[in-house]
């Protein structure tokens, strides 16, 4: 029976740092890029296409102001959206505000009555700068590809769904 559901941002903030420190034209330590590709929601997103290297490159690449010749679809997506960040982080502040604000007690509370098989008493929502796919389920954690957020009216939507919405539906379609 589900009794919380956390909510991870520690991807979200590291990148949040990143933007603002390169958009300032403040180059940004390897040693942080290294510890953000080694980070816990990163690790739920790495395949043969997209690896913690890919990662690591293409973050020096930004921070540094070079040119990035990507491998993949995967790779070219995560550095275009990451341009795409710097180019206005007004957009991406709209983006962060209602995360930090989120609150899913009364959807943890909802599932507690959902009849399922699986008997998690706590679901992880993660959300990561990711590169392709919406979301992805590892077990009992939901991570979301903070990229596809949409702001709209201080909400944020996802596949033209509300994002507590989409939620709750991942959760009860995937995780339970």
């Amino acid at each position: 029976m589900v009794q919380r559901i956390k909510i991870n941002l520690d991807a979200v903030e590291s990148l949040l740092y990143f933007w603002q420190a390169t958009s300032e034209k403040e180059k940004v330590n390897e040693r942080f890029i290294n510890d953000v590709s080694e980070m816990e929601g990163y690790k739920y997103i790495y395949d043969d296409e997209f690896n913690k290297e890919s990662l690591r490159k293409i973050l020096s690449a930004v921070t540094n102001k070079e040119i990035f010749k990507s491998q993949n679809r995967k790779e070219g997506r995560f550095w275009n959206n990451n341009l795409w960040m710097l180019e206005d982080l007004g957009y991406t502040n709209m983006m962060v505000t209602p995360l930090k604000h989120l609150n899913l007690v009364a959807l943890a509370a909802s599932l507690s009555e959902f009849n399922t098989e699986k008997d998690y008493e706590e679901i992880e929502v993660i959300f990561v700068p990711a590169h392709l796919d919406d979301y992805y389920v590892v077990g009992n954690k939901l991570i979301i590809n903070f990229f596809k957020l949409r702001p709209e009216d201080d909400e944020l939507y996802i596949d033209d769904k509300n994002l507590i919405d989409f939620i709750d539906e991942k959760i009860k379609t995937e995780i339970l």
